[in-house]
């Protein structure tokens, strides 16, 4: 097999300059010519096995370290840098790139150290930036945040929407029900908009397209009954009930249009969950059921995240239900949707806490987990997962994964069907579950991602433990 020429001009100039010799002085040392030293430096000249042997001889140098790893390896980490979006430059070619490896490999360190430092600054400033918004310095949420604040203050209970959806409820049971054709019915009828099941005309496809021209709502036919029914309500309120929606956005003063667009379409979303559950029935269902999901999801005809999510809204005043929390986690650990009628809260940045069943559920599809959970402030609650899929249609078409976490304080546990055969006397039962590792504070936490913030680290290096440091 053919070797390799070996190209180390940057380590012979270090030797020679750690001997603080002139490239005369050098090449006269190692019986060469000053230009073939210059050109060996340069790396336009291979060093050849009669010059290794003249630098081990006169100078003791380990031929062995005189390898060219160690030029590949930088090669590899200047390339990786220069790809991170954070340099934001053109891309320098291969070629330009091994040339500054190899010819100034000091230069190619030096770089990498800004790029590290630059990485780090960013990483700061994140957390700075998290830090702010966590203890309200910064008054500026994004319009999402804004409207999750807004249902979070009002307990997830919009009054005015649900009696509004509990009396359309009450006018279709004269007829066909909450069903798709009950409120296909009411919505030609009372508004002359016509419900077509199937692609609709532009081929955009999704959920739901209400065309205003033709008064045509098309619904995606692969969608469930139950999704379906639900998008037809969906129209029902912003058709029916703008005037109650636009008042309850303007009380609540949200600073952008932005903000108000979005909170129109949660309060829309808000109102179909009260026509499809409406709030008298399926809160005597619940009791009746003790909030078994499978059946609650039989007996109204939904899907099980509807009644999950439905459950953390009963909030009415002197008819109030359990107090859930509700949240639905992606396969990343993001939560996508969230509402708590409880003390627990989830985080505002960063992913959910990794000892949370939410993220066990996906290892079990289609079955519901639970988890006797305590959080740091000393609440236990008793925590519900599982995880769904919702099959776009086609071989092409993609899958939506996610996990339904539902869950409510253990004083309610004889309420819960799931609470049956558990054991809530002894402590050792409940496992310890923060909000996210940014502001957890928990000392001896084995899934620990980042140090908190506000805690300072004791490094030990004679004492390797699951993380590689303590919390002071």
């Amino acid at each position: 097999m053919r070797s390799r020429k070996l190209f180390i001009g940057g380590k012979i100039r270090a030797i020679r300059t750690a001997e603080a010799l002139t490239q005369a002085g050098f090449a006269g040392k190692l019986g060469i010519s000053t230009s073939y030293l210059n050109q060996i430096e340069n790396n336009q000249r291979h060093v050849t096995a009669s010059v290794l042997m003249a630098l081990a001889e006169t100078f003791a140098i380990d031929i062995a370290s005189l390898s060219d790893q160690d030029s590949d390896r930088l090669l590899a980490d200047v390339t990786e840098a220069l790809a991170d979006p954070l340099v934001g430059a053109a891309q320098p070619s291969a070629a330009d790139i091994k040339l500054v490896t190899q010819n100034a490999p000091s230069f190619a360190r030096a770089f990498l150290a800004m790029h590290q430092s630059m990485r780090r600054a960013g990483e700061q400033l994140a957390e700075l930036d998290e830090t702010i918004e966590r203890t309200g310095a910064l008054n500026e949420p994004t319009p999402y945040e804004e409207v999750r604040d807004f249902f979070h203050y009002v307990d997830n209970y919009i009054h005015d929407l649900d009696l509004a959806g509990e009396a359309l409820s009450v006018q279709l049971a004269k007829g066909r029900g909450s069903s798709v054709r009950g409120l296909a019915d009411h919505i030609e009828r009372r508004h002359r908009v016509r419900v077509a099941i199937g692609p609709d005309t532009t081929g955009e496809g999704g959920l739901r397209r209400f065309d205003p021209v033709s008064r045509v709502l098309w619904l995606n036919p692969r969608s469930s009954p139950s999704t379906q029914a639900f998008q037809i309500a969906h129209q029902v309120a912003l058709i029916e009930h703008e005037e109650t929606m636009a008042r309850i956005m303007a009380a609540a003063g949200f600073r952008s249009a932005d903000a108000a667009a979005i909170c129109r379409i949660g309060l829309a979303n808000y109102f179909a969950g009260a026509a499809i559950l409406p709030y008298g029935a399926f809160a005597a269902g619940a009791r009746e059921l003790r909030h078994d999901l499978a059946l609650m999801a039989d007996r109204f005809g939904t899907s099980i995240e509807q009644v999950a999510h439905r459950l953390s809204t009963l909030q009415r005043p002197g008819q109030k239900g359990v107090p859930f929390f509700f949240a639905r986690v992606d396969q990343a650990g993001n939560i996508t949707k969230r509402h708590s009628a409880t003390k627990l809260q989830f985080a505002r940045f960063g992913s959910a806490c990794p000892l949370w069943n939410a993220h066990r559920a996906f290892e079990t599809p289609n079955r519901i987990i639970r988890q006797q959970a305590e959080t740091p402030d000393g609440i236990r609650y008793l925590c519900l997962a599982m995880a769904v899929t919702k099959p776009g249609g086609g071989w092409h078409d993609p899958v939506q994964h996610y996990s339904l976490a539902l869950g409510c304080e253990i004083a309610h546990a004889p309420d819960i069907v799931y609470a049956d055969d558990l054991d809530m006397g002894r402590a050792e039962a409940f496992e310890p579950i923060g909000i996210s590792c940014r502001i957890c504070e928990r000392p001896a936490c084995h899934q620990r991602a980042v140090p908190p913030l506000k805690r300072r680290l004791r490094i030990d290096p004679n004492n390797r433990r699951t993380i590689p440091y303590a919390l002071d």
